[in-house]
């Protein structure tokens, strides 16, 4: 294979908004003609299938290190993977290296460095940086603004998600904000649609309900940023004034504690929480509303396809995406972080739209389509 135009460096292709937005632009540069290397330091995941052939998939943990003589004891160690992803820049030098998320991103400026290559290095940031550091239970985040202050200067350049992951990282890590590109998420593509008018094999949601029950959705790993208690406790205030129920999906470590709570609110049989779904859209596409809760964000992929599939949306105006994506509140509504009775109202009042979202343009879902991230990454990269 001839020398790579851009290589996307990641950990794995899970199932999360994050890895479905890495592996939608491997698809949509390769299908621009560009030679694309995803080097991932576990070459595993569902989104790997998804893949074009011309994609060529590259598996850190079986690339020896740099300095052939030093091994780490654990592969996939971020001194291991860092040794790993050098040896593979000094063996394909390709054009451009973009890494996507925070650790990535440093293990990405440092390899650059230790392999002395001409390869560019830009870092992707794609969550509000100051807060994913305070909020989240891995210890080692707590460093992550001190080493981004240290490192991201280094790199070639750098992206934002969103006009607010762009602000709060300019803030964070003392640089002018001429220096950050902000480029939308490819999240929208034919596939999503198409995937949406299949049979969503959940019980509450098949057709021929007599009455049908509207169903509130949320969608999300289980964890504190998504804040899905304050969910919860929202719908368990609609109920005391109407019917409805509650489909979570996503899975994660909170999973039985969120049970926990349904339970305790009384609500537990119209709860439903579900592990991670293959096929979310079928379900959001039947959806009576579809509400984030989260207390921080970056440009969150699920709500720009809920949205784009027409669904009434309710979301906390966190930092940072929410108000880009509806545009100020003009298509969906915006309620405080954590305040589970605003929540509640808002969602009662979506409810009441019958299914009829604000009318959205069509040139406004644009800027979130698989064409118009792939263009704009190709002329910031400087791609030939």
């Amino acid at each position: 294979m001839s020398q790579p135009h851009v290589s996307l460096f990641f950990r794995a292709l899970q199932g999360g908004g994050a890895e479905r937005i890495i592996a939608n632009l491997a698809r949509g540069l390769v299908e621009r003609g560009y030679g694309v290397d995803l080097v991932l330091t576990r070459a595993e995941g569902i989104y790997l299938a998804d893949l074009p052939p011309r994609v060529r998939v590259i598996a850190l943990q079986e690339i020896p290190p740099l300095y052939g003589g030093f091994q780490s004891h654990h592969s996939s160690s971020s001194l291991g993977n860092l040794l790993r992803l050098g040896h593979y820049l000094q063996q394909e030098r390709p054009l451009v290296l973009l890494g996507a998320t925070h650790f990535i991103n440093e293990v990405a400026i440092v390899a650059k460095h230790l392999a002395r290559v001409p390869t560019k290095v830009w870092v992707a940031e794609h969550t509000t940086l100051s807060l994913e550091s305070q909020g989240v239970e891995q210890t080692s985040s707590r460093y992550a603004p001190t080493t981004a202050r240290w490192l991201y200067p280094w790199a070639d350049g750098i992206i934002a998600v969103s006009q607010g992951v762009a602000q709060d990282l300019a803030t964070l890590i003392h640089l002018p904000p001429s220096r950050i590109q902000v480029i939308y998420n490819p999240v929208l593509t034919p596939e999503l649609y198409a995937a949406a008018q299949a049979e969503p094999h959940h019980p509450w949601l098949a057709q021929g309900q007599d009455p049908p029950v509207p169903v509130i959705l949320g969608v999300g790993r289980f964890v504190a940023q998504k804040d899905f208690a304050t969910l919860i406790r929202a719908v368990a205030q609609v109920r005391q004034r109407r019917s409805a129920r509650l489909i979570l999906m996503g899975g994660g470590r909170q999973q039985a504690a969120l049970q926990a709570l349904a339970h305790d609110l009384g609500i537990a049989q119209d709860v439903a929480i579900l592990d991670f779904v293959a096929n979310p859209y079928a379900l959001m596409a039947r959806s009576a509303v579809f509400v984030q809760s989260s207390r921080w964000e970056g440009l969150p992929t699920v709500l720009i396809e809920a949205l784009a599939l027409g669904l009434p949306i309710v979301a906390t105006d966190c930092p940072s995406g929410a108000r880009e994506i509806l545009r100020d509140g003009r298509y969906g509504t915006l309620v405080p972080i954590g305040r589970a009775d605003a929540m509640a109202r808002a969602i009662e009042a979506a409810l009441g739209w019958q299914g009829a979202a604000p009318a959205l343009p069509e040139s406004w879902l644009q800027q979130f389509q698989l064409e118009t991230a792939v263009q704009r990454y190709s002329e910031v990269l400087g791609l030939p």
